[in-house]
């Protein structure tokens, strides 16, 4: 079989990579993986590749960061020249792409163009809003895609109602869901709660905000930083550079406890531990969800619909006093407790099947 290249930017991706590059391996099949460099901090980027036990990227396309024009624009320069030069020196089976960042849409972009078969893994995610960024790039990568890798049956059907469908979209399982149960057993291990913070198991609070439309708006950054310092106890808050940077004058409470970015296992350590999970990102929502930890969500709507059955997880926007409501809401289903998928070795089968 051809080579695949695998185009991975944020550390969401390089996580789901990680399982699907695994089982390509297991499968004989050569992988380039292309960096694209979207998140270029060594705790956010370098770290993950070390922790995961991944192969080094084939090349690092350094973009970093920027307005979504010119990312994506930088994205599309480096992963042109470079599939083109990978074209130029044999052929290449396909370009796989994760989720929903610039890198995603830059990527899918230069595939298409270049008529080289494209597959997104996280197909047909919706949250219907359009002035999300994500929600566009999403829509367009899922629209040039040949082979649409859907999570749930929901993504299936969001395609189905936009005249998606046929032999191309294949429901395969959640990725993220095989990676949290792979690696949270060794999360425990090598990153233990203990030397991870002073709190004990059940303690705190573990939230996270990175999305641009809390972090870029003072008011709405100010309402959640203000929400979560009236939680009752200790708050741990692994901010992202560019969260750290919105701060400003903000005030902030001395129970909210600012920290650089955790790795993937600490974050599973801490969020397996967690007395309640705050965030606006939409893979913490699922792992939350899947280590049975209650789960406030700061946006108005998520992808991951199922979250919210059961009361596992409340949208409260940036709403602080609706966030302290929810954070003392007790679900009222048991937690999940589906066995482990095995994703990976289903998306490169069907790699090989449709590509070899």
């Amino acid at each position: 079989m051809n080579p695949i290249i695998s185009v991975v930017g944020a550390r969401p991706q390089f996580v789901k990579a990680a399982i699907v590059s695994r089982a390509l391996a297991l499968a004989g099949v050569e992988e380039r993986l292309v960096h694209t460099g979207q998140h270029y901090d060594a705790a956010m980027s370098d770290v993950f590749f070390d922790e995961l036990g991944m192969a080094p990227p084939a090349v690092n396309l350094a973009v970093g960061s920027g307005r979504h024009g010119a990312q994506t624009a930088r994205t599309m320069e480096g992963f042109e020249a470079y599939l083109v030069g990978a074209m130029e020196a044999g052929p290449i089976a396909g370009v796989v792409v994760y989720g929903d960042t610039n890198a995603t849409l830059g990527a899918a972009l230069v595939a298409a163009k270049l008529a080289v078969p494209l597959a997104h893994v996280e197909a047909g995610l919706r949250s219907f809003v359009r002035a999300m960024p994500e929600e566009i790039n999403r829509v367009v990568t899922d629209r040039l895609s040949d082979l649409c890798l859907c999570p749930t049956e929901a993504a299936v059907a969001h395609l189905a109602a936009e005249g998606i469908a046929g032999d191309g979209v294949v429901l395969c399982g959640d990725v993220m869901l095989e990676a949290t149960r792979t690696y949270a057993d060794e999360a425990a291990a090598r990153a233990p709660l203990a030397a991870l913070t002073g709190h004990g198991a059940g303690d705190y609070v573990l939230a996270t905000v990175h999305r641009a439309a809390n972090t870029d708006d003072p008011a709405r950054l100010a309402a959640i930083l203000g929400g979560l310092g009236r939680l009752g106890r200790p708050v741990l808050l692994p901010l992202h550079p560019r969260t750290r940077a919105c701060l400003g004058g903000i005030a902030i409470a001395p129970t909210v406890e600012i920290r650089d970015p955790a790795t993937y296992l600490e974050m599973l350590t801490l969020t397996r531990s967690a007395a309640r999970v705050v965030t606006d990102s939409g893979g913490l929502q699922k792992e939350a969800f899947w280590l049975g930890v209650p789960c406030v969500t700061l946006r108005e709507e998520t992808e991951w619909t199922e979250t919210l059955v059961g009361g596992w997880n409340h949208l409260v926007g940036a709403d602080g006093d609706a966030l302290v409501r929810a954070a003392v809401l007790a679900p009222t289903t048991p937690a999940f407790a589906e066995p482990t998928p095995t994703v990976g070795a289903d998306i490169a089968r069907l790699l090989v099947e449709r590509w070899g």
